[in-house]
């Protein structure tokens, strides 16, 4: 068997594409331009990473123990993953610190309940 494509052009990182395909099998040649899937262009470490948290059904602690790394490291490499397949980050620092001011401002009695609904909604 082959080597595995390259998703990202080495010397500029722009995305690749693949010109020809053939079948081992039959010998059939295709030609033309045909794209790759976006976990094509993740880099190797990506899909190991991505392979781990599937093997893991997600588990975030039991990524820690297979990968011999912290929280913070496993969601960082998370969200890497995630970029390079074309999702957005989410804003999770300042939700929370945002979330957590709105909690302490209603602990204080400066808001009301509904107040406070209305601005954890957004």
């Amino acid at each position: 068997m082959g080597k595995e494509v390259l998703g990202k052009c080495p010397v500029c990182n722009s995305d690749t594409i693949v010109t020809r395909i053939s079948c081992d099998n039959c010998n059939t040649t295709i030609e033309g331009e045909f794209t790759l899937c976006k976990f094509c262009r993740l880099t190797s470490e990506q899909k190991q990473f991505i392979d781990t948290f599937i093997k893991c059904r997600g588990n975030i602690k039991e990524m820690e123990k297979e990968l011999g790394v912290s929280y913070p490291t496993v969601k960082n490499r998370l969200e890497d993953a995630a970029a390079a397949l074309g999702h957005k980050p989410e804003p999770q620092v300042e939700e929370d610190g945002k979330k957590k001011e709105v909690l302490e401002k209603l602990n204080n009695g400066e808001i009301g309940f509904d107040e406070a609904m209305e601005l954890l909604k957004g």
